[in-house]
């Protein structure tokens, strides 16, 4: 797949959701409900952090048995990660930066990356590598949308997936920003109702999540 084709396919998974819940899976037997849950709130790109011992096993858990899902690795830090991520069969790939190693392996494998740039020196990098769409992380402590607003002008062609900090209160401000194509949160899936198993009650904040605006 071509640069530009992996650009297009990140436009087209990162455009099916106003939000991109952010997940850290602690236990294998949550992954499944959790992820219906949020799909059938309407948010069904998901982004599993590699932050946990379950996290591959609940990737694979969920690709198999979640129809609807749309399921990414979060937290990919190196090329090894980045292999095996995409040999699970995930369709998108994140990372909170970008190392010239890691950019390397994303020409390496079909499966898109979303890499991460804060700085107007980081996104041009980016950008020269054809990245149109990056992680902006960690949204609030990097400024937020006056952060992101001022990159808007001297770099209008690229657009952002903030993350970091964003709560219900704070994402209509994200979102009605040009270079701002969707945002990451992990607000619906709080660990007291994870731990809880109130799956109801996670679908509820999904659905209000996919409404915003």
């Amino acid at each position: 797949m071509t640069m530009a084709a992996k650009q297009q396919r990140t436009e087209e998974i990162l455009t099916a959701a106003p939000v991109v819940p952010v997940m850290v899976i602690e236990s294998v037997a949550h992954a499944v409900p959790l992820a219906r849950a949020l799909v059938a709130g309407g948010l069904p790109v998901l982004e599993i952090t590699l932050r946990t011992e379950a996290a591959l096993d609940a990737i694979r858990a969920i690709l198999a048995d979640v129809d609807g899902a749309i399921v990414g690795a979060g937290t990919v830090m190196n090329p090894a990660q980045l292999h095996q991520v995409a040999k699970l069969g995930c369709a998108f790939a994140v990372s909170p930066g970008s190392t010239p190693a890691l950019l390397t392996a994303a020409e390496e494998v079909e499966m898109p990356l979303l890499p991460g740039g804060v700085t107007a020196s980081e996104v041009m990098a980016l950008l020269d590598h054809g990245y149109r769409f990056q992680k902006f992380f960690p949204a609030e402590p990097a400024g937020g949308t006056a952060t992101l607003s001022s990159l808007a002008s001297p770099i209008p062609q690229v657009k952002f997936c903030p993350t970091g900090g964003i709560t219900p209160a704070l994402a209509p401000s994200y979102l009605k920003l040009a270079n701002v194509i969707t945002l990451g949160g992990s607000w619906m899936v709080p660990k007291a109702l994870v731990a809880a198993g109130d799956w109801a009650g996670i679908e509820r904040l999904a659905r209000e999540a996919a409404g915003l605006k």
